[in-house]
């Protein structure tokens, strides 16, 4: 007689978990990467766009011009709205990344340069896994948090020598944007695992076009506006190439090879927008800058190696 007790044992097959293959992990980092050099032009095109606009203005102008591009990107290609599961997440990367960061950083600009700006948002990457860490559950390897604590010393160091080791309000500007920008990454990276990276940071710049667009009003009515070429141009760059495309490869490059290591190419990020702030502004370095260059080159290649 025959029994049932094939149908109702349990399956003794193992599911594992695919392994991501190398060309993925490639080309996650260098989506990054991408994310990194558009983003290390950022304080110099919002030095060139407070010659022409008031900081409040080049902030929701430029919220706006980016969600334009975004909503219509979304338009064309008849996307879905997210789930209503992702809107709080997506309400945390619009009130960092796309309103907080932008803000506080403009305003730190006003009075500080961009190279000291730079040196202070070197520790992003740090802050960035940390936030990771409480958010995701990340747990990073011991070596990976070592070579993280160091770049982050090496840029505190370096900011410490530039300004005198005085705080000043824009350095508090500063570290609040950190914070902001910080948590905006963490769950931009994470819903970039569930829906493409662009459309997280799309529907986070839609999600803050009403508000931006009443920004803009107000504040265009109270700030004066000159139309530079250094201005228009710095507008543009920070609405369509910091707030909209940089954002989308980095968010990608975020879900294929994870937040924390991802995070840490963000180290290069201070060095390249101290050689745009040389190039573009005719700003001076002192000789700590190379210094500080080799450190956190040889942090981002340990972290990159390290196994999270």
């Amino acid at each position: 007689m025959r029994t049932k007790s094939s149908a109702t044992a349990p399956s003794s097959i193992a599911v594992t978990t695919p392994a991501v293959p190398a060309t993925a992990t490639v080309g996650g980092t260098l989506q990054a990467a991408l994310g990194v050099a558009a983003f290390s032009l950022t304080f110099p095109a919002t030095a060139w766009g407070l010659e022409g606009f008031g900081p409040w203005s080049l902030v929701a102008v430029r919220c706006v011009l980016a969600a334009l591009i975004a909503g219509g990107c979304l338009l064309t290609l008849r996307i879905p709205l997210p789930e209503r599961r992702h809107w709080a997440g997506l309400a945390v990367v619009a009130a960092g990344v796309v309103v907080g960061f932008p803000l506080f950083s403009t305003l730190a600009l006003q009075t500080s340069t961009t190279a000291h700006a730079a040196v202070v948002v070197g520790l992003l990457p740090l802050t960035t896994a940390l936030f990771s860490a409480l958010r995701v559950g990340t747990r990073p390897s011991r070596t990976f948090w070592t070579a993280a604590l160091v770049g982050a010393a090496a840029v505190v160091a370096f900011t410490v020598q530039q300004s005198g080791g005085a705080l000043t309000t824009a350095d508090l500007y500063l570290f609040a944007a950190l914070l902001v920008c910080a948590a905006g990454y963490t769950e931009g990276g994470r819903l970039a695992r569930v829906m493409p990276g662009w459309q997280v940071i799309g529907w986070a710049l839609v999600l803050c076009l009403p508000l931006a667009a009443a920004g803009a009003a107000v504040a265009l009515s109270y700030e004066p506006v000159r139309l530079t070429w250094h201005g228009v141009s710095g507008l543009l760059w920070v609405a369509a190439g910091s707030q909209f495309l940089g954002l989308v490869v980095w968010y990608r490059g975020m879900a294929a090879i994870g937040i924390p290591k991802a995070s840490q190419l963000q180290l290069a990020q201070p060095l390249l927008t101290l050689v745009w702030s040389v190039l573009l502004l005719g700003e001076h370095l002192t000789v700590a800058a190379p210094l500080t260059a080799a450190a956190v080159l040889v942090c981002i290649a340990v972290t990159q190696r390290a196994r999270g």
